[in-house]
């Protein structure tokens, strides 16, 4: 697929999609005879992983980490698995904050009655 259609498809502009490559958090996209960007369904799947680690809080240094390992191929497992589970961590902790505000929210809500 062309870098618009891939834009549509994930919800990122096309300008999103050519940083990412730029900075080295996607691979370089394959190039077709004339030269133009070339995506497959894993670029795809890729770009909404990196939505949700993006969602989570996730900072740019730990994804390019995270990408970095993923380029180098077997043997990255575990250090992938880690800095994953470093980040559930933290998320789970957000989610642990924000039930702890919406609670909060809840109860002045209440105290306005009806």
């Amino acid at each position: 697929m062309k870098i618009g259609e891939l834009a549509a498809r994930s919800g990122l502009p096309a300008h999103t999609i050519r940083y990412y490559e730029r900075i080295g958090l996607m691979p370089p996209a394959q190039r077709d005879g004339s030269r133009h960007r070339s995506y497959d369904e894993r670029t795809l799947i890729w770009i909404e992983f990196l939505g949700h680690l993006r969602t989570t809080g996730m900072p740019i240094r730990d994804m390019l980490a995270y990408a970095r390992l993923r380029a180098a191929g077997e043997g990255t497992e575990a250090a992938r698995k880690d800095l994953l589970v470093a980040h559930r961590q933290v998320v789970r902790q957000r989610v642990r904050d924000l039930t702890d505000c919406l609670d909060v929210l809840d109860a002045k809500i209440a105290g306005y009655g009806d």
